[in-house]
């Protein structure tokens, strides 16, 4: 089943909650949690105080993106009762197996993503031990980018490799993701699609994400 998961980047923070039950009644499947912290990426977001301020608000579970320098201090901070995923970044991790360990060890998912510029083969060693792959679809830092289209290909071949080696990994997109494009960039592959300003900035959030869904479920 294709998921959707708005990201809270892009929401009203004056109205975080009330954001969030929007999209929850729109059908989302999760909660993405895009953390940056102004070195990694060229810009500052929200740290895990702001993420844990709607634990038991919202039945969303929480799908965290560390687009953060030496993430493994913070892993901890990320964790609640209803975290999926936490996702790192192999630009950022020195050792990134030992990494994939750490968040497996607090009991929730382990994903990695590349940014548009990397290349896939970089991922080698590590496919067999993640539990999901994201890749982004645009040089992360802001919100409300265009989709690369060559990203989408990126996604193919990914695909491809985890079908022709039998691996069971999620593939996660984040980035440029509207209803124009969500249908192409779901039928390359993705499992999870990451939207915020698409969701967000749109009048009606609970009927945008009810779109979104509607065009998830015929995938």
């Amino acid at each position: 089943m294709k998921q959707l998961a708005p990201s809270i980047l892009s929401a009203d923070f004056s109205r975080l909650e009330q954001d969030v039950r929007s999209i929850e009644k729109g059908g989302a499947h999760l909660i993405h949690v895009d953390v940056m912290d102004g070195h990694f990426v060229p810009n500052i977001s929200f740290g895990a105080a702001v993420m844990k301020s709607l634990s038991g608000k919202t039945a969303l579970p929480f799908d965290v993106h560390l687009m953060i320098e030496d993430p493994d201090k913070y892993l901890e901070d990320f964790m609640t009762d209803t975290t999926s995923f936490i996702t790192v970044h192999q630009e950022a991790c020195v050792h990134l197996h030992r990494t994939i360990e750490h968040i497996k060890s607090l009991g929730t998912g382990a994903g990695v993503s590349i940014n548009p510029a990397t290349p896939l083969y970089v991922l080698e060693d590590i496919l067999t031990q993640v539990d999901m792959v994201l890749i982004m679809t645009v040089n992360p830092g802001f919100g409300g980018q265009k989709l690369i289209p060559q990203a989408v290909d990126k996604i193919r071949i990914l695909d491809e490799i985890r079908r022709d080696r039998g691996l069971d990994f999620l593939i996660e997109v984040d980035g440029g993701v509207t209803l124009d494009n969500v249908e192409e960039v779901a039928d390359a592959g993705t499992d999870i699609l990451v939207a915020g300003s698409a969701v967000f900035k749109a009048e009606d959030i609970e009927k945008t994400v009810s779109e979104f869904c509607k065009k998830l479920e015929r995938k």
